[in-house]
């Protein structure tokens, strides 16, 4: 959302035009490629209103995380989009969201509570001398 906000504001870049842009006052307002300073010295400017310690690692790191929990991108692409030579590295982002686990074991748990609907006794077997036999005894 912030990406299209940021760009209809700049009107279509042309090819090859950097998207993240910032305006450089001591240039007379032109707008550059956003370098790594320049972010920086934005991070800088936002935790000192918010009172954070933010670092573009930590931005990074976020996404890394958002993206290995999506269920588009598998654990190769986003290898790919970090840049890291080796899945090993990519797999460190696969940190379980304790509630999600949590949640997941009450499915699973809510599940097995339910029995399984018994399978009708085959020609010439008594129902419930099934049932008693494996363990379906109502009685």
């Amino acid at each position: 959302m912030w990406l299209r906000l940021w760009v209809d504001e700049l009107a279509e870049p042309a090819g090859g035009d950097p998207v993240w842009q910032t305006l450089r006052r001591r240039d007379g307002g032109r707008r550059r490629r956003l370098t790594y300073d320049a972010l920086r010295a934005v991070l800088r400017r936002a935790n000192t209103c918010l009172g954070t310690n933010w670092s573009m690692h930590d931005l990074r790191h976020t996404c890394a995380l958002r993206m290995t929990r999506s269920q588009t991108l598998s654990l190769r692409d986003v290898q790919t989009i970090l840049g890291h030579a080796h899945l090993n590295t990519t797999q460190g982002y696969l940190i379980a969201d304790e509630h999600e686990v949590l949640a997941r074991v009450h499915r699973f748990l809510a599940e097995q509570q339910q029995p399984p609907s018994p399978a009708p006794a085959a020609a010439g077997y008594d129902a419930a001398d099934l049932a008693v036999l494996l363990g379906g005894d109502r009685r």
